[in-house]
This record gives structure tokens, C-alpha cells and sequence, in this order.
């Protein structure tokens, strides 16, 4: 009987270890083919990985330049607001001081022409009586 146990345990074993090679060539082909499809999705990756860097890359040369364009729109903007300063002070000291002088020019003209009328008008009330003045006197009517 011992020789049956021994011819079934050595069945058992011979079984197990076929399942087991069976089971590592299975491993085997799935590992295969693990590969096989790392290999396949990387190589159909590889062109979308490289248009996004190409994608960025234009991004960032946009960025860039749109960054130096409102650089350049900011110190033009600066300058125009200088010269526009500029253009303000030369105009005022250009049009509006000689027009405050000739403002000024005017009314000490009318300052002499009022004391000279007031002048003229001091001089009739201090000359005394004229002749009409007497003869407006004597007159009876």
C-alpha cells in the first residue's frame, strides 16, 4: 500500500508541477505581451508627446513676445503721456502768458483812461461859475 501512496503523491506531483509550468509559460506570454503593448502605446504616444512640446513651446515663444509687445505698448504709452505734458507747458508758456500780459497791458489801460476821466470830470466842478452859469441867474422866467 505504500507503493500506491507513493504512486499517487508522485501523480500529485508530477500534476502540480505541470500546472506550474503551465502557469509560468502563461506568466511568461503575459509579460510578452505587456510589452508588446507598452512598446505599441508608447510609440503611439511618442507623436502626441511631441506636438505638446511643440505646443508649449510655441506657448511660451507667444507668451514672450506678447509680454514684450505690451512692454513696448507700456513705455510708449509713458512717452506719449510726457510729451503730451510737454506740449501742454510749451503751449500754455507759448499762448497763455502773453495773452495774461496782454490781459494785464489792457486793464492798465482802462485804469488810466478811468483816472483821467475822473481827472476831467474834477476839473468842470473846480473852474467855478461860466457865463451861462450867471446868465442863467439874472434870467427871470
Amino acid at each position: 500500500m505504500s507503493d500506491a501512496f507513493l504512486g499517487v503523491i508522485a501523480l500529485a506531483v508530477l500534476v502540480m508541477a505541470s500546472i506550474q509550468v503551465a502557469l509560468v509559460v502563461m506568466a511568461v506570454r503575459a509579460t510578452r505581451r505587456v510589452g508588446r503593448l507598452a512598446d505599441r502605446l508608447e510609440e503611439d504616444l511618442r507623436p502626441v508627446v511631441s506636438s505638446l512640446q511643440s505646443v508649449a513651446a510655441d506657448a511660451a515663444r507667444a507668451a514672450s513676445a506678447a509680454a514684450s509687445q505690451v512692454e513696448r505698448v507700456d513705455h510708449l504709452t509713458k512717452d506719449l503721456a510726457v510729451r503730451v505734458e510737454q506740449t501742454a507747458a510749451a503751449l500754455q508758456a507759448a499762448v497763455l502768458a502773453p495773452l495774461r500780459e496782454g490781459f494785464a497791458v489792457i486793464e492798465g489801460l482802462r485804469a488810466v483812461l478811468g483816472s483821467l476821466r475822473g481827472l476831467r470830470g474834477r476839473r468842470r466842478d473846480h473852474r467855478g461859475p461860466t457865463e451861462s452859469d450867471e446868465n442863467d441867474a439874472l434870467f427871470i422866467g
